[in-house]
This record gives structure tokens, C-alpha cells and sequence, in this order.
């Protein structure tokens, strides 16, 4: 199904947005701020970005425009590229690191979605907060069940999201209500592919939760499937925790790190999203920038269960760049705001005696992360014939900001205020193929008469 038709609608304020990657050509070269923007939409996609007193004559005849003001900011919709959907119920779940929080945690709450009506029920819930914190894209973790996949992407499909979701695979170490088996799990992914991948904006995520509960023949059943649709992505978890790492030499003594245990059974490449990677080693680096793959990038998760601080200068090193994505990780994550997420980020980098600009991570939220699952030809940035997901920001939306942006020297430092102290209460309005699919009460100014 394609995503509804939608009549033409320019939005006014200002706009941000990337020309190409600030880590490798630096942010001179690659971020473009309008401070009075027009950006108009029309049949899911954008047709006209520019300065106002440009692009407003250019509209046609019929055109609603919707004036933000100044005080807004107009950007790409954020891009999530690592989260569970089946999560969201136990956010905020107290005292335990990894391996001991999916025992605890993870795996009882998971065992519920055997009840197709919690599992629909979640999958509103989950897209609801993710539309309410300009999420407009994410890759997503189901359960086991099927039908998990199944309610995510009906609810999806109604909004016209562009998102992508998989299956979860586990043949091993989870309770026995999550167990698949390795041709029970290549049987019911490859029909949920035949059924979604490439259904309307919807895209199937082949999706191994980790080496830890796949065994060796379920991980060479996940490459065969991965093989069979390679223009599937395929999502999974490495290197989080050191307990973890240690965890997987036990189980796949052959293999010459955690890397190659995915690498060995045809699970690296283009398209393939590693979350979190913290104490991936230098060989195993090198492997990813070779072969294409992705690390998504979880700092409020990492911090929660703690799991590391994740150095992203050291993946994006010029010689040999990764791609990166950022991942809010509901639920170990906690919270679905992207500037949370992205205060987060800063400070992982600050542990690692870096400092992120937040040019860079708001870059990291958009057209990063949109290249790292290889949709920054359709998501990601604001340019004519892109689809026209985007967020609306209130730079002034509390108190405190609305006292810090009066001290602000320069756009750059209004945007680091925005990621160190912005929430959900900063997204103004939500915008999925051109339709606004959230509004917070007092967000959209009264629209113009039309050019």
C-alpha cells in the first residue's frame, strides 16, 4: 500500500539540514542552515526547499502554507536505528547489566506478545511516542511470535511510515515461550518478507537477536535467508557488555572474535546494523568499514545498563570510516527523545576525551543514521524528490531554554542548548509523506492564506 496521497503544504521557518557527511568533509562543507526557509511537500515528497523570498513564488497556486516562525526549526524527521518495540511496557525496569536485565526483564515481558491483542496494543503505543518525539523512520526488534511483525506493520502501514522490523530469531538460552527452531525461524521470516519487505515504505529486517541465543545452524540459516533477500536489512546485537564478549568466546571458541562469529555464517555486509559495538577491537572495525555494515550507536542504554561508553570518533576515523547510525534501544534505553538520546551521545564522546558537536549529532539523528540502513536516497535530509518526513522543533520550549537561547551566541550553540536540554516537549510537529501526523496542542501557528 502506497502512503496516502497528500495535497501540496510549505512549511515556513528555519531549516536544517546536510549536504554530506560533517565527520568526513567537516561541517563548513555539509550543514546548510536557512534561517527563513520554505520546505513544500506534495505527493509524499518534498518539492521545493529554499529561502523563503525564493522558493514562496515558486509555490502553486493552492499551496497551505504553515508558518512555524522564527522560533522553530525545521529539519529532517529523526531516525532511529536500533530499537524494541517489545520493550516499551518494562522502560525504566531497576538493577541489573545486560545478561542478568534479559532474564529479569526482557524475556517475561517478551513471553506476553504470545497475546496478539497486547501485541497490537503495544505496536500503537510504541509509534505513538515515536511520532510524538519526531521519530519518522526506525529498525526495529519484534518478539519470536510472528504476529508481532504482523502488528507493528498493519499499525505502520496505516500512518505511511517508512520503517523497517524483523522477527526476532533465538534458537538457544531464552525461555521456552521464545524459542524458534533454525527452520522454524527461516520458515516464518521468509513468509513475513514475502508478506511486507517492500510493501508500500515498510522494509523487513532479517534479525538474529544475538550469537548468544542462535546457535551455529540458526546464524548459517539467518546468512542463507540474508542471501535469498539481500536487499533485506539484517539487525542484530555485538559487543555490548565485556561479560558478553567473554560470553561468546565460550560459545564459539573457533571463531577469531565476535565479529567473525557473524562474518563466518554470512551475517556481514551492506545492510547490516550492529548495535551498540563498544569493545569491538580494531581488526573487527576494519571488517565492518570493508564490508559496508553499520553500528548503531544506544548511549542513554549503554549508560543504563553499564555497558561502556561507545567511542564514535574512533569508528568514524578517516581512514577507515564506519557507518553510524543512533539508536535509542527502548528499553533498556530510556527515552524516545532523539536530543535526549543525543545529550547522551555527547557525553559518551566527552568519557572517551572527545568532544560531539552537536552539528555532528544532529547529523548522527538524520542523514547518518539514514546511511547507515542505506535510505539516505529517500530519508534522512531535506532536498526536492526526498520523502517528505520531517520534524518541527519549539527552540523555546520550556522555561529554561526559553532564558538559555537568549544567551546564545550563534545557531550552533542554539542547537547543542536544544540536545543537553531538549525533550519531547521541543517537537512542535510531526510530519510522515507529507501529513501531519502529530501536533502538540499549542505547536502549528495559524497557516497562512496560501501564495
Amino acid at each position: 500500500m502506497a502512503a496516502p496521497a497528500s495535497p501540496p503544504i510549505a512549511l515556513r521557518g528555519p531549516a536544517l539540514s546536510f549536504t554530506g557527511d560533517p565527520f568526513r568533509d567537516g561541517l563548513d562543507a555539509t550543514l546548510v542552515h536557512e534561517p527563513d526557509a520554505i520546505v513544500a511537500m506534495a505527493g509524499g515528497r518534498i518539492t521545493h526547499f529554499g529561502p523563503a523570498a525564493r522558493i514562496a513564488p515558486l509555490l502553486p497556486a493552492g499551496t497551505e502554507l504553515r508558518d512555524y516562525g522564527r522560533n522553530a526549526l525545521i529539519s529532517a524527521g529523526f531516525i532511529d536505528t536500533h530499537v524494541h518495540y517489545p520493550q516499551t511496557p518494562m522502560i525504566a525496569s531497576h538493577g541489573a547489566q545486560l545478561l542478568d536485565w534479559l532474564n529479569k526483564y526482557t524475556f517475561p515481558t517478551e513471553l506476553k506478545f504470545a497475546d496478539r491483542a497486547f501485541a497490537r496494543d503495544t505496536a500503537r503505543l510504541f509509534l505513538r511516542e515515536s511520532l510524538r518525539n519526531g521519530i519518522t523512520t526506525s529498525c526495529v526488534y519484534c518478539t519470536v511470535h510472528p504476529h508481532s511483525v504482523d502488528a507493528l506493520f498493519e499499525e505502520a502501514e496505516q500512518i505511511g511510515l517508512r520503517l523497517a522490523a524483523g522477527k526476532v530469531l533465538m534458537d538457544r538460552n531464552a525461555p521456552e515461550g521464545l524459542l524458534d527452531t533454525a527452520q522454524s525461524g527461516f520458515d516464518q521470516s521468509q513468509a513475513l518478507i514475502q508478506k511486507w519487505h517492500g510493501r508500500g515504505r515498510l522494509l523487513y529486517a532479517i534479525t538474529p537477536r544475538f550469537a548468544g541465543t542462535s546457535t551455529s545452524e540458526q546464524l548459517a540459516a539467518a546468512g542463507a535467508l540474508w542471501r535469498e533477500n539481500s536487499d533485506c536489512l539484517m539487525q542484530t546485537h555485538i559487543a555490548e557488555s565485556r561479560d558478553e564478549v567473554a560470553w561468546i568466546r565460550e560459545l564459539f571458541p573457533d571463531r577469531r572474535n565476535y565479529l567473525d562469529v557473524y562474518d563466518h555464517h554470512g551475517l556481514c555486509g551492506p545492510r547490516a546494523v550492529f548495535g551498540h559495538a563498544i569493545w569491538l577491537d580494531e581488526p573487527e572495525m576494519q571488517r565492518l568499514h570493508d564490508c559496508g555494515a553499520a553500528i548503531a550507536h544506544c548511549p542513554t542504554s549503554n549508560f543504563f545498563l553499564g555497558s561502556g561508553a561507545f567511542d564514535i570518533a574512533r569508528a568514524v576515523r578517516k581512514e577507515r570510516p564506519v557507518r553510524v547510525g543512533l539508536g535509542t534501544d527502548i528499553g533498556a534505553g530510556t527515552s524516545f527523545s532523539i536530543l535526549t538520546t543525543l545529550d547522551a551521545a555527547y557525553k559518551a564522546s566527552q568519557l572517551n576525551r572527545q568532544s560531539l558537536s552537536a552539528g555532528h549529532a544532529y547529523y548522527l539523528a538524520t542523514r547518518g543514521s539514514a546511511r547507515a540502513l542505506y535510505l539516505d536516497d529517500k530519508v534522512g535530509r531535506i532536498a526536492p524528490g526526498m520523502e517528505a518526513d520531517l520534524v518541527v522543533l519549539d527552540m523555546r520550549s520550556t522555561p529554561l531554554i526559553d532564558s538559555r537561547m537568549n544567551e546564545a551566541r550563534d545557531f550552533a550553540e542554539q542547537l547543542f542548548i536544544q540536545m543537553t536540554l531538549g525533550d519531547d516537549r521541543a517537537v512542535q510537529a510531526t510530519y510522515v509523506a507529507g501529513r501531519l501526523v502529530h501536533a502538540r496542542a499549542s505547536g502549528l501557528s495559524p497557516p497562512n492564506r496560501s501564495p
